[in-house]
């Protein structure tokens, strides 16, 4: 993961080359004397009386990458970093905690954030300077490395007390902003309130919220699909459906190799930067999934056969978990693996092929992709369609059948070729938070398109984190790599994997699944829960506190622990029968309803949380063999209703049942009839009539509905 050239060029590397951190051994033969984020570290600051230069990214970001080698390749601006600071590398996917703390002092400090991340502090670890990409030398008004160490410098020798003033001013100001607004009792007035605003942000004219750039979250979506079926107003299941057309056509889905990018830079989700993520293609397909299950329209069951399909071929580790990325990158330039000349593709295909292909996904002779920086277009072109497949092919006088067959023998054929370039960097290290989603997703889509593959996939994955990445107490590690676990769990790590194991659980009906996520979640509840004012911390009660011990509650790019948190709340006490959990959930959303009040459309895996909690939510339990046909038969047809705020539980014979009673005690007294499948329907664990048809269970499960 370090620089070849550099290591050939005969540089010595630093102190990062020991490291497992993909991001930081990219760093590794810098001339800059990085040091990890280690004890070590802050020792030398104080011991040499320098202050702290923090840089941290990812190994997948390409401003990380630009930001290298303008600067900490440059001789120049390493001498000088070496002379005036103790300089850290932190990977913010291995260290969370950090970058949670660290971006919201920048955000605080500037008004803005992103990676690179830079602070400079003290070595007590209190920040006086934050920013995020600075160049080597000034560049439109910007300082660049070159002029802004020796301000620094000079701050710190000359102005030490006021720096060290403003870096107190700073603590109390982010421990200030910690403070959540008063609480106010939540109910189903503010799922109005955020399907309105973002009613009122919907992009009409191509889908998706806001102008660029646009960033895809698909649990907002998610929050959509289950806000339509509640309320009933066609608007809501519209705009997530416009959403996921338009994604799907663009340019941030990579139309040959399927998954999705990052972000589009545009409103037309035309132009993404083009690094893949884990977490992205976990939540994309659940919400193809649920949008599948909501219309049973096709094309959503496509998608999400697509996205795990190239999570199964790119992204899957030979022990049956995930990689977390892959890079915007190659041959050091944005997106160079996945842009396309016309001439190329007239070489690769034959002239049918190639005169659709150029017509249906917009083809430039000149190309259409202008990478930041440039003028003009390079001659590459982002394959992105503009319309339909049955309007182009209406528009090339073959039927829709057709044309997707010529597709489809061409996009196999470009694929072959794109394959003999040089791939984008692959950050191979496991995070088992964004694998929790992974989990999900594979359950998820197992559920609904009863493909039983992706439950294998998902069972696979969940073994390996609970088998490598689980400690003998219980507790999780954070990241696996090279047949290294390390970094204590935090929230997202607890609450991703339970809702993970929930799904999984829901999926093939093995009692330890549900049993593992009971005990990850009361491991949570246990080390992360505030007992003063409610609410989860991101980090546990004996991880190291970086400046303030937070609580994430944003639903950003990736829900937070929190929301995450309060579904499997309500979801394992209806599972379960614990009313102490539904209890816990209550206290949650009570911790953070000022807050949520404040921007519900911020919030939007916190609505699709408090949308269950609203009800009605019902509970199915099954007992029956789990293979027979009759059993089978009940739960196909249980998911081939849209019912976003049930569960099931199986109640099979034998050994396994008994490990079912333990665990949800009020099924005790629910048992098969005749040796038939028997279903029983219950509302908050008060369970109608056993039935042992088809028909009869599903009129049951409408009666609740309607009332």
């Amino acid at each position: 993961m370090s620089h070849p050239t550099a290591a050939s060029e005969g540089r010595r590397p630093n102190r990062l080359i020991h490291e497992k951190s993909p991001y930081l051994l990219q760093h590794a033969y810098n001339p800059v004397d990085w040091y990890a984020w280690t004890t070590e570290a802050f020792e030398a600051a104080r011991r040499e009386n320098k202050p702290i230069f923090l840089s941290i990214g990812y190994s997948t970001c390409h401003w990380c990458h630009v930001m290298e080698r303008e600067s900490f390749e440059d001789a120049d601006v390493a001498a000088a970093m070496n002379a005036a600071f103790i300089s850290i590398k932190v990977d913010r996917e291995e260290r969370p905690d950090i970058d949670n703390v660290f971006m919201r002092t920048c955000q605080m400090l500037t008004g803005s954030g992103g990676w690179p991340l830079t602070i400079v502090m003290t070595p007590e670890k209190k920040p006086f300077f934050a920013g995020t990409y600075i160049p080597k030398g000034e560049r439109f008004g910007q300082l660049g490395m070159l002029a802004l160490i020796p301000r620094i410098q000079e701050a710190w020798t000359a102005q030490r007390e006021d720096v060290e003033k403003s870096a107190d001013e700073i603590i109390a100001a982010l421990k200030k902003s910690d403070r959540m607004p008063e609480s106010r009792a939540l109910d189903a007035s503010i799922l109005t309130a955020a399907f309105e605003e973002m009613a009122g942000r919907f992009d009409e004219q191509h889908g998706g919220f806001g102008q660029a750039p646009k960033f895809p979250t698909p649990h907002a979506l998610t929050f959509l699909i289950h806000y339509g079926q509640r309320s009933l107003d066609p608007h809501a299941l519209e705009m997530a459906e416009r959403t996921l057309a338009a994604m799907r056509r663009g340019g941030i889905y990579d139309q040959v190799g399927f998954g999705l990018h990052r972000y589009s830079t545009d409103s037309e989700w035309l132009a993404p930067h083009f690094e893949k993520m884990l977490y992205d293609q976990a939540l994309l397909v659940m919400a193809n999934a649920e949008a599948f299950e909501a219309t049973r329209k096709p094309e959503y069951a496509k998608t999400a056969r697509e996205v795990l399909g190239y999570m199964a071929l790119q992204m899957t580790s030979p022990e049956g978990a995930f990689y977390s990325a892959e890079d915007a990158d190659s041959e050091g330039e944005e997106g160079k693996f996945y842009l396309w000349r016309e001439d190329e593709i007239k070489r690769v295909l034959t002239r049918t092929e190639a005169a659709l292909v150029t017509l249906a996904f917009n083809v430039d002779p000149e190309g259409n992709f202008i990478e930041h920086g440039r003028s003009g277009p390079r001659g590459g072109n982002i394959l992105h369609l503009t319309s339909e497949p049955r309007e182009i092919a209406a528009r090339a006088g073959i039927s829709e059948k057709d044309f997707d067959n010529v597709w489809q023998a061409a996009r196999e054929k470009l694929f072959i070729r794109r394959e003999e370039r040089v791939h984008p960097l692959k950050d191979d290290k496991i995070l088992t938070d964004w694998n929790g989603l992974a989990i999900a997703a594979l359950a998820r889509a197992a559920q609904a398109l009863d493909e039983p593959r992706y439950a294998a996939a998902a069972q696979a994955a969940a073994d390996f984190i609970l088998r490598t990445m689980r400690l003998p107490d219980g507790g999780l590690l954070h990241r696996y790599r090279e047949g290294q676990a390390a970094a204590a769990g935090h929230l997202d790590d607890y609450a991703f994997m339970t809702w993970g194991l929930i799904e999984l659980y829901q999926a093939v009906f093995d009692p330890q699944h549900l049993e593992a996520a009971l005990a990850l979640n009361d491991t949570m509840l246990e080390n992360f829960w505030d007992d003063e004012r409610g609410g989860f911390y991101f980090t546990g009660k004996n991880q190291e506190e970086v400046l303030i011990r937070n609580k994430e509650i944003y639903d950003g790019a990736v829900p937070s622990g929190n929301s995450v948190a309060l579904s499997n709340l309500l979801r394992l006490s209806h599972l379960t029968g614990r009313p102490e959990l539904t209890e816990r959930a209550s206290q949650l959303a009570s911790a953070f309803a000022g807050a949520l009040r404040q921007a519900p459309s911020a919030y939007t895996q916190w609505m699709t949380g408090i949308d269950f909690a609203e009800g009605p939510s019902y509970e199915v339990v099954i007992c029956g063999n789990p293979a027979a046909a009759d059993t089978q038969a009940m739960l196909r047809a249980l998911r081939s209703i849209y019912l976003p705020r049930k569960v099931i539980l199986l109640r099979p014979p034998g050994e396994a049942g008994e490990k079912i009673v333990q665990l949800a005690p009020y099924t005790r007294e629910q048992t098969s009839i005749e040796g038939k499948a028997t279903a029983y329907v219950c509302q908050n664990h008060s369970c109608r009539l056993p039935a042992t048809d088809v028909d009869e269970m599903l009129k049951s499960v409408a009666d609740i509905v309607r009332r």
